[in-house]
């Protein structure tokens, strides 16, 4: 029996894929390109914009197309807030929302020929993953859910609230990833900082405990919102054994007004800070932000003040997203609707300062020699292949292959003939 998978959105989903996949192949099956005929489809489907609610329907289809015969399970996000629509897709046999997608393998073997199945309960359940089959890096999620409710998502509808293990628990799986002799660990979560909340416990002590395993040479923190990350976490990235100086803080917009719009948890003031004390404590970190721009009441004046908050701020890229109306969020009855060619004019804009700072990152790294965690995967041509690995500060590096290097970390020098100049920041 063959298997085939396509994820859609965060690495939260990449890490329950993984997961999921590894299940199926305890039981015999083999994993096959989502292009091949297999004899289950999986599609982990992601509802944050319009345009990735497309992308799940079209590969739904396409599964479909390539196999009529074969169980199409559809789950995650999109499956769990519009159900109705993924069921009047012909051909989908499994729906499954956020609760019950663990479940799958089981409620394979169990279906019988031509049941659809169908469960969106709210998601109250949670369990640990993380992602498989690259020994380099893994994608460990340790949270999930969020309490924000933010005016613009849909998340906190699809995910439910924030629920995560304990610090325990969690440690016995860091552990587990750490024997597979994983080299470097992604935490991800929905609203990763809330994690251990419910128990009485702190995000800052799981990245202690963290800290201590053996076999795992770095973490990075995929999310954090800015009100989560305080200075005793800043602090404790900068002097840990293994915690990399590489941050993406959410950030959304550089106006107030917005902020307040869309009913973040902090404003411009507190967010500079956060960055400033990074900087501060350490002057080589990569940070990252997300920035929806044409949410509703954006007008151009705002718009202004947002880009020019970017521009004082040490802000390595962005991660830029157009405003999308989701279903049943406050934001559809806030402020003037901004037009699609607009947004998508700003976005353009907005991610071509994200390639200028790109670039003044890299260029005040010029010449500096960085610890460097290099992957199995071959680039270039025969004549001459190459292989990539990132800088403890997220820096994109290659060099000439060579198979004794895979999976470990050396120095190795930043400059104009080792840069990856064509790559997409995947963090």
């Amino acid at each position: 029996m063959n298997i085939a998978a396509h994820t859609l959105g965060c690495k939260l989903n990449f890490a329950e894929t993984s997961h999921l996949l590894n299940q199926f192949v305890g039981e015999g099956y083999h994993i096959v390109d989502f292009k091949d005929k297999a004899d289950v489809y999986l599609i982990n489907t992601c509802t944050v914009t319009a345009v990735a609610e497309k992308k799940c329907r079209n590969a739904i289809r396409q599964a479909i197309s390539q196999n009529p015969d074969a169980i199409v399970a559809v789950i995650g996000c999109f499956a769990q807030n519009s159900a109705d629509q993924v069921a009047n897709i012909p051909g989908v046999s499994i729906i499954l929302g956020n609760d019950q997608k663990h479940r799958l393998l089981e409620i394979v073997k169990s279906r019988l020929d031509g049941q659809k199945i169908v469960n969106t309960d709210v998601p109250t359940s949670f369990q640990l993953s993380y992602s498989g089959g690259d020994r380099t890096r893994t994608f460990f999620k340790i949270q999930d859910g969020c309490d924000y409710f933010c005016t613009y998502c849909a998340i906190p509808f699809a995910r439910g609230r924030s629920r995560s293990a304990t610090i325990a628990e969690t440690m016995a799986t860091a552990r587990e990833i750490a024997a597979k002799g994983t080299r470097e660990v992604v935490l991800t979560g929905v609203n990763t900082g809330t994690f251990g909340l419910h128990h009485g416990e702190k995000f800052i002590d799981l990245l202690r405990q963290l800290d201590t395993v053996e076999g795992i040479l770095r973490y990075r923190i995929s999310s954090i919102e800015p009100n989560l990350i305080t200075d005793e976490i800043i602090d404790f990235v900068a002097q840990s054994r293994a915690f990399l100086p590489h941050f993406h803080i959410p950030l959304q917009s550089g106006s107030d007004k917005v902020l307040k719009m869309m009913h973040r948890h902090y404003d411009t003031s507190l967010y500079a800070n956060r960055l400033e004390h990074i900087s501060k404590v350490m002057p080589h970190a990569c940070i990252a932000a997300d920035v929806i721009t044409g949410f509703n009441g954006e007008d151009e004046d705002t718009f202004a003040q947002s880009k020019a908050f970017l521009q004082q701020l040490p802000i390595s890229y962005l991660h830029v997203f157009p405003y999308s109306d989701r279903p049943n969020t406050a934001a559809l009855k806030l402020g003037e609707k901004i037009p699609v060619p607009v947004r998508k004019a700003r976005s353009l804009e907005l991610n071509a300062l994200s390639a200028e700072m790109r670039h003044k990152f890299i260029q005040q790294h010029m010449g500096e020699t960085r610890t460097v965690l290099w992957e199995h995967s071959i680039h270039g041509n025969e004549q001459s292949p190459m292989m990539q690995g990132w800088t403890d500060n997220y820096i994109r590096l290659q060099r000439s292959f060579d198979p004794s290097l895979s999976g470990s970390i050396t120095p190795f020098p930043i400059d104009e003939s080792t840069i990856v100049e064509n790559f997409n920041c995947e963090d």
